[in-house]
């Protein structure tokens, strides 16, 4: 698989730094995550980093190796489902994924606080599992 190391890297320690941040504000009781509303802005932006990063490392991968050119962030995942890459059922988490970081960007006001803090508990995993299954990915080829 062709790459460039360099941009990987540097996408990859933004997702990394914004998913250790996101684990951070995970610990905080829902109660005092709700209430500032500094770390739930920040938790939207770190979400937002981490979701974009992984979408960015996965169009350059795509673009790379001449795969198919997704029609839009959502489709990015299906590519790489399409290329053996990843297994469909956890693309389309990742579809999900991505239309939710497109309420956080274009409809953000429709965006519950409480829905943050379930998705920071219980779904920034797939973030760091879709890292994994890149890192393998990249270093077969």
């Amino acid at each position: 698989m062709e790459f460039d190391i360099d941009k990987i890297t540097k996408l990859a320690s933004e997702v990394y730094n914004a998913l250790d941040r996101l684990r951070e504000l995970a610990e905080l009781e829902e109660g005092n995550f709700i209430s500032d509303r500094y770390k739930v802005a920040g938790s939207k932006y770190f979400l937002i980093v981490a979701i974009e990063g992984t979408i960015d490392i996965c169009n350059h991968l795509i673009s790379r190796n001449r795969f198919r050119m997704p029609e839009d962030y959502d489709d990015t995942f299906r590519v790489m489902a399409e290329e053996k890459i990843l297994d469909m059922n956890f693309a389309e988490k990742l579809i999900e994924m991505a239309k939710f970081r497109n309420r956080l960007v274009h409809i953000y006001w429709e965006v519950n606080d409480s829905i943050i803090y379930t998705i920071m508990r219980e779904d920034v995993d797939d973030i760091a599992q879709l890292m994994e299954k890149l890192t393998s990915a990249m270093n077969q080829s």
